[in-house]
């Protein structure tokens, strides 16, 4: 047998550094309401969200990414030619190739990166994230680059009750790099494709371009059937991820799940019985789902309010189309 040879493997990886952006524009639930036949009530009441923010027509994905990355960079202290790697978690790049990561790469002036991007909706930047991780531990590289960027309002019906009031857009990054100590518990991650329909798209764009349909496709969500899914099946995956991790709920600092929803939250916490210590992240209220963007998000705006402590751990938690979920316990940078 011939042996092959490999990197130097570390002895772990951590997130080193995080960063944010968030478009300028503030749309309130009374803006939305009256194209759905709605009220800021009833949109509160059913999903926890008071408003999010619609990029401009210069906030692209692209340029909503390097800003976020730009700002986890210069978090992490290194520079950017330490990178080597570029993973962008997405289902709103405008094109359907070439991917998005290697023009955001060479914008942040990293010379000569791996980079591509990982198409699992809401739970893509956990996907991402993990790849990351693993990419580090193994020597592969030094430090890798995961973005989580969504500009949802790209693929949306306005005038959709079922799906316009609950997504915005924004961007996330994390730097993940070498560490002295694992930072990263085993990902529990799976999939049930018999359920694809219950997020998608209108139609496909074969369907617009040859004239089957005369609108390009729009999202289209089946809210109860995704509620139901994920409060049966999140708390199993969230507590398997705990588990794996080697902690019990009541030793995390926080809990970091995909922002789809409070009810979903509420539900989750409930049934795991987490303490009073364990920060939630609700940044739905404010930014409503950005889809791969929300976990970096949530995170970040934590520790803006001072409820993320440094190294303590922390439960991420990503689901949605696909149908597909990813779940990691992290230390906290």
């Amino acid at each position: 047998m011939i042996t092959i040879k490999s990197a130097p493997a570390r002895v772990g990886a951590r997130i080193v550094g995080i960063g944010a952006y968030r478009p300028t524009r503030v749309v309130t639930n009374d803006e939305i309401a009256p194209l759905i036949d709605s009220s800021d009530q009833w949109i509160q009441q059913r999903t926890g969200i008071n408003s999010r923010r619609f990029a401009s027509e210069h906030e692209t994905l692209e340029e909503m990414a390097v800003l976020a990355a730009t700002e986890a960079i210069a978090d992490a202290k290194i520079k950017s030619a330490q990178i080597g790697v570029v993973l962008v978690a997405t289902l709103t790049n405008p094109v359907q190739f070439p991917a998005v990561a290697p023009t955001i790469a060479t914008r942040l002036g990293i010379p000569d990166p791996g980079a591509f991007d990982v198409g699992a909706a809401c739970a893509g930047f956990v996907y991402a994230l993990s790849t990351a991780a693993d990419m580090v531990k193994a020597g592969s590289v030094e430090y890798a680059l995961v973005i989580g960027a969504e500009r949802m309002t790209d693929v949306l019906d306005m005038t959709d009750r079922g799906s316009a009031f609950i997504f915005g857009d924004g961007a996330g990054a994390f730097v993940v790099g070498p560490a002295d100590f694992n930072g990263f518990g085993p990902i529990i991650f799976g999939s049930d494709g018999s359920q694809a329909e219950a997020i998608s798209m209108t139609s496909t764009w074969f369907d617009f371009r040859s004239g089957k349909v005369p609108e390009p496709p729009t999202l289209r969500m089946e809210g109860q059937q995704v509620f139901r899914w994920a409060v049966s099946e999140m708390v199993g995956v969230a507590q398997r991820a705990i588990t794996a991790a080697g902690l019990e709920p009541k030793d995390l600092a926080a809990f970091i799940p995909h922002q789809a929803n409070n009810r979903i939250t509420d539900a989750i916490v409930k049934a795991l019985d987490f303490p009073d210590s364990v920060a939630i992240a609700r940044d739905i209220r404010d930014s409503g789902n950005t889809t791969a963007a929300t976990v970096p998000l949530a995170l970040h705006a934590l520790r803006s309010e001072g409820r993320a402590p440094a190294g303590a751990p922390a439960l991420l938690l990503g689901f949605g189309a696909g149908l597909t979920y990813a779940a990691q316990v992290v230390a906290l940078p």
